[in-house]
């Protein structure tokens, strides 16, 4: 039954608070549903339209409970601006970093990233690339913001999203020969550069780019130069943009 105890819970996640207290976020849409049902997240319950439910196969239905509401109800709890067929609860994972990680292959690393659509665009462009770990500054917003779980169409759930102290990630990838690349606008030509398997991309923030601290921890620095005419005054490229660049080169040369 869709309480109001439980209304009250859902509109609250969307404050990182609210989800650390409760040990849960919120997962909307058809399609995203279905996908938290297929992964490995603990699914703790589904309020879907009764035909969505149907719909389903079993196997999805064995290891979470399932409230069938109306159009009305669904509009309470949704973040949506037009609300879909379902909205779920999902228990929150630890996303510390407890372990040394596998650096093999190519990685993200991300330095304050702020907004909520560059982060989601940056999980979904990982997924695209096979890239298994994205590495976050603790000052990155919340992966489990609801505007993020949306942006990152059902990527959040193929790739492993992991906050952690950058300086001590940095640590690790120069113990097991992995290279550090920043990106900067006084970079090196990404196209012109020797590019390795093994490597760690760290993406900066929206405004100031990366802190002065995580790029004097880089053993080099990479930029996507500009074929714009320099009577255009551009700054330089959205970040998630960015990213899906730099990936797209690491990925042609292999």
């Amino acid at each position: 039954m869709l309480t109001n105890n439980k209304i009250k819970l859902i509109k609250s996640l969307d404050r990182k608070k609210s989800r650390t207290e409760s040990g849960c976020f919120v997962v909307e849409g058809e399609k995203m549903v279905r996908e938290l049902l297929q992964s490995r997240f603990e699914t703790i319950e589904v309020f879907a339209v009764q035909s969505y439910i149907d719909e389903l196969p079993a196997v999805l239905k064995r290891n979470a409970e399932f409230t069938a509401v109306g159009e009305r109800d669904l509009e309470r709890i949704s973040f949506l601006k037009t609300p879909n067929k379902a909205v779920a609860l999902a228990k929150l994972p630890d996303n510390e970093q407890t372990a040394t990680p596998d650096l093999n292959g190519l990685n993200i690393a991300l330095d304050n990233i702020q907004d909520p659509g560059n982060l989601g665009t940056i999980v979904r462009t990982a997924a695209w690339f096979g890239i298994k770990d994205v590495f976050c500054s603790s000052d990155t917003v919340d992966v489990y913001n609801p505007k993020v779980v949306q942006s990152t169409m059902g990527a959040i759930f193929k790739v492993n999203v992991v906050y952690c102290d950058l300086a001590e990630l940095a640590a690790t990838a120069r113990k097991t020969n992995v290279q550090l690349f920043g990106t900067r606008l006084d970079g090196e030509n990404l196209y012109a550069t020797n590019l390795p398997k093994n490597a760690i991309v760290v993406m900066g923030n929206e405004s100031k780019g990366l802190s002065a601290e995580i790029s004097a921890l880089m053993d080099s620095n990479l930029k996507i130069p500009s074929y714009a005419p320099p009577t255009a005054d551009m700054e330089s490229l959205n970040v998630s943009v960015a990213t899906a660049i730099v990936c797209a080169e690491f990925r042609r040369r292999q």
